[in-house]
């Protein structure tokens, strides 16, 4: 649809590539394709990324378009395959893990971006061993992926083989869409094959070379699960994952081991000391225990957080399904009032191997419950300078107040705030789908209705840290100045609204901060006063002059 020039700046003897795209009012095919190629800019034009390739100016003469962008000295990486197949792993690996970079920067926009096209024909090397993606041409904003547009026939974007189920299936898609892709693309660019473009059965990677990395092999089959929720859950998570990609073969290899050293061990206890086997289990046990309570003491003597977390660590390994030493951990993890993404991918790779156990326990509902509110708080995931993850702190925490409802009982003290915490997270999660489903209506009261609880839960809780009480206020506050509307249509009186507003207001302004960090979220609570007072005033404007 354009042809394409490569131009020299004689100025900055620079060079660049032009696209000239002709416009010919009477070929509808060429109206769709004009219009889809200036979508494609406008849309890139807006990125500065380094692994993105970038348009610089946008000239339209009427009936010839130019549209100016970054000249790569290069060749996809699909090339690269064709010339000489097979790729080696730790250049694929260095690859995936710019690629990595490049989409969270996408996933983690104001507004997330969906590539949608991930495979080595759209990823350029340039000269200088650096990665840049190309071709955005079906990239979509995450919330409007999976949409049904009346009177259009309904097309599924994607190439098949790369594109993960949902995608081609037109259903709605998030980061985990890329990531499946992305494995899709380090599998071909190993082994040298191009998936089955009408199956997703594929071979693991060694069964082509054997000599391929087997945690390699786990992290690829991880990213192309056909359920999005048994993938990494992020880039970041998934980038983590390639920089340590030898763990996951030694982990392997040393778990392959100890099965079969146990069950050696087992069978010989069995046929020829039996007694001597009861007695031995005796003493383990007895020596279990001493190295658990020891390494507790030594996670709670240590000041050193990464010390504090290897001996909590070192003891559930001792006693996966006993509670202290993850609650530990919970609160290790709070000490400089940040959760970060590493520390969660750390705690998740711990927990999740023994969930299903630990969920049989007496107590882990209080457990699922204090890692809840860990996420809630502390969670840095998706936060950018000058930005504010509040929303995604909510959604990452639900699964956790959902299980402390569900396994800590109805007569377990932290029962009602498990609710409140699940139900705020859950109208965070779906508020944005349901209001343009126009579905929306009657989540608003109960909304209110919760917030008031939360409020009142952490102003009654003397020993209450001060980020927790910042940070309820600050939802307290955002909520009324977003929905004053939606609550007052669902009934909530302003006389209610008003009481909340200066508890929450004086609450703050009462706040003696002890940090950096507290005193800056006090602020910007402050700064939002004025908007939420207006915010409730204007709601009852139309109702008292109609009075």
């Amino acid at each position: 649809m354009s042809k394409v020039y490569l131009a020299i700046d004689h100025n900055l003897n620079k060079r660049w590539a032009i696209k000239e795209i002709e416009r010919r009012p009477r070929d509808k095919n060429n109206f769709i394709a004009v219009n889809s190629a200036l979508q494609e800019a406008d849309m890139i034009k807006q990125f500065d990324h380094s692994g993105i390739v970038r348009i610089v100016d946008i000239i339209d003469n009427g009936n010839v378009i130019y549209i100016i962008e970054d000249y790569i000295d290069g060749e996809p990486l699909s090339a690269k395959l064709e010339s000489s197949g097979a790729q080696p792993q730790e250049k694929v690996i260095q690859w995936a893990i710019q690629i990595c970079d490049t989409l969270e920067y996408l996933h983690t926009r104001k507004d997330p971006v969906i590539y949608r096209d991930m495979k080595p024909a759209n990823i350029m090397l340039n000269s200088d061993g650096n990665i840049r993606l190309i071709d955005f041409g079906i990239a979509q904003k995450s919330s409007e992926t999976g949409k049904k547009h009346p009177n259009k026939k309904k097309v599924n974007l994607g190439t098949k083989g790369y594109a993960p189920p949902e995608q081609i299936k037109g259903e709605r898609q998030d980061a985990r869409t890329d990531i499946y892709a992305l494995g899709v693309t380090m599998y071909s660019l190993v082994t040298g094959q191009i998936p089955g473009r009408e199956s997703y059965q594929v071979k693991p990677i060694r069964y082509w070379n054997p000599q391929l990395s087997s945690g390699l092999e786990a992290i690829i089959e991880k990213c192309m699960q056909l359920d999005p929720d048994k993938r990494y859950q992020s880039c970041a998570e998934l980038m983590y994952a390639l920089q340590h990609y030898d763990e996951y073969s030694i982990a392997y290899h040393a778990r392959q081991k100890k099965k079969l050293n146990f069950f050696i061990a087992a069978v010989s206890a069995a046929c020829f000391f039996l007694c001597l086997g009861i007695l031995g289990v005796v003493m383990r046990n007895v020596t279990n225990s001493a190295d658990y309570t020891q390494n507790i003491l030594q996670a709670e003597k240590t000041t050193n957080e990464e010390e504090k977390i290897q001996f909590y660590s070192n003891a559930v390994n001792v006693d996966p399904y006993a509670m202290e030493a993850y609650l530990g951990m919970v609160e290790a993890f709070k000490d400089d009032a940040v959760f970060t993404t590493e520390e969660s991918i750390t705690f998740e790779k711990i927990i999740n191997e023994n969930l299903s156990g630990l969920r049989n326990q007496r107590g882990y509902g209080n457990l699922a419950f204090e890692i809840g509110k860990l996420y809630w708080y502390y969670y840095d995931y998706g936060k950018t300078e000058g930005g504010d993850n509040q929303v995604t702190r909510m959604k990452s925490s639900v699964q956790w107040f959902e299980d402390a409802v569900e396994y800590g009982g109805e007569n377990s003290e932290f029962y009602h705030q498990a609710v409140v915490y699940r139900d705020i997270g859950r109208f965070n999660q779906d508020i944005t789908l349901r209001v343009e489903e126009a579905s929306d209506s009657g989540l608003y009261a109960p909304y209110w209705t919760n917030i008031q609880d939360l409020v009142e839960m952490v102003t009654n809780d003397t020993d209450e840290s001060e980020i927790v009480e910042l940070e309820v206020y600050k939802l307290a506050m955002f909520s009324m100045e977003t929905y004053a509307r939606k609550f007052k249509a669902e009934g909530v009186e302003q006389t209610a609204m008003n009481e909340l507003y200066d508890l929450v207001k004086n609450e703050v302004e009462n706040i003696q901060t002890t940090s950096d960090k507290t005193a800056s979220l006090k602020q910007e609570i402050a700064d939002r006063f004025d908007s939420a007072a207006a915010a409730i005033e204007n709601a009852f404007r139309e109702q008292v002059s109609a009075e």
